[in-house]
């Protein structure tokens, strides 16, 4: 019995290292990336070139440095960011609002998009999806403004984040503890998936789902992983999709169509929380996102001429 047991935990933590591992060997290069084109000036270079569509979503220039920050780095750097340079700013609950929907979409593109190309979606795809869905949603959100009546409301800012410790050293230690953090959690996650299979409730999540997943075109094999990656985070869904892949548990257009819906709506907890300290609507940039993310992947999936696992699926699946 007590052999068994030590087994299945062997066979368990083997498991987790390799879906750890492989997300590693995605993500450690892509943070190396993003930090040598940030000291090289990306940022300022890329906000500079975003500034002409802040003025067209009806938002000041400057806030185009904030979005870069966002697209190269994550959510709560681009806060940050937004901080230092929007302090003297009067910007309505409108306004942030819009400015939100393009940071729920748009942002850690570098990591995410590696870590999604690794899963089974090409880099051109990641781009397209979340620049264009997250400039597609702001526009959006704007006409819902205008359609309904703007809102002046002057947005009521909660919480200033702490920006990071300076210097490469204070980089490596955020970058360490972070990659420590991703363990533990995919530890947890995985525990927590053998715990529900076991019990029988993880095909009841899957029956719950089965009417979702229906209308996003994808399989009941993905609802782990998206359930997952929409409550959690893009990179956790997508390290338990590689495995799910790579051991021919899930399709490949079930992969793709997953990801592109997580590239869309994924950490819905987490990056809304962050959201609402800057004052957004709380409808439009949860459930708003949510209906976008429904209605653009559903779209996808019944796009003419069956387009998608051919085009979308050439990746490095197994690479």
């Amino acid at each position: 019995m007590s052999s068994n047991v030590v087994g299945s935990a062997r066979r368990f933590l083997i498991d987790v290292l390799r879906v750890y591992t492989a997300l590693l060997k995605v993500l450690v290069p892509a943070l190396i990336v993003v930090k040598i084109l940030d000291e090289l000036g990306a940022t300022v270079w890329l906000g500079h070139l975003l500034a002409p569509l802040m003025q067209l979503l009806g938002l000041p220039p400057e806030l185009g440095i904030a979005w870069a920050a966002t697209l190269l780095t994550n959510i709560f750097t681009g806060l940050v960011v937004f901080f230092e340079i929007a302090s003297g700013m009067s910007l309505s609950v409108e306004q942030i609002t819009v400015f939100s929907a393009l940071l729920l979409i748009g942002h850690s593109i570098p990591v995410e998009g590696a870590v999604a190309r690794r899963a089974g979606v090409p880099w051109w795809a990641t781009i397209v999806l979340r620049l264009g869905g997250a400039l597609l949603f702001a526009l959006l959100l704007g006409a819902c403004y205008r359609l309904v009546g703007d809102d002046p409301r002057p947005a009521e800012l909660v919480w200033r984040p702490e920006p990071a410790a300076p210097g490469l050293a204070g980089w490596l230690v955020n970058q360490l503890e972070a990659l420590v953090m991703i363990f533990l959690i995919i530890l947890a996650l995985m525990a927590l998936l053998a715990v529900l299979r076991r019990m029988g409730i993880e095909r009841v999540i899957h029956i719950a789902l089965s009417p979702l997943l229906r209308m996003l075109g994808i399989g009941r094999a993905a609802a782990n992983v998206t359930v997952i990656g929409a409550t959690l985070g893009l990179t956790y869904g997508a390290g338990l999709l590689i495995r799910d892949v790579d051991s021919g548990v899930m399709g490949k257009r079930d992969s793709v169509l997953a990801l592109c819906f997580l590239g869309l709506c994924h950490s819905v907890i987490e990056d809304t929380l962050l959201i609402l300290l800057l004052g957004a609507d709380l409808w439009a940039v949860l459930w708003g996102r949510l209906l976008f993310a429904v209605v653009v992947i559903a779209t996808m999936a019944r796009w003419p001429g069956h387009w998608l696992p051919t085009r979308l699926g050439k990746s490095s699946i197994g690479s």
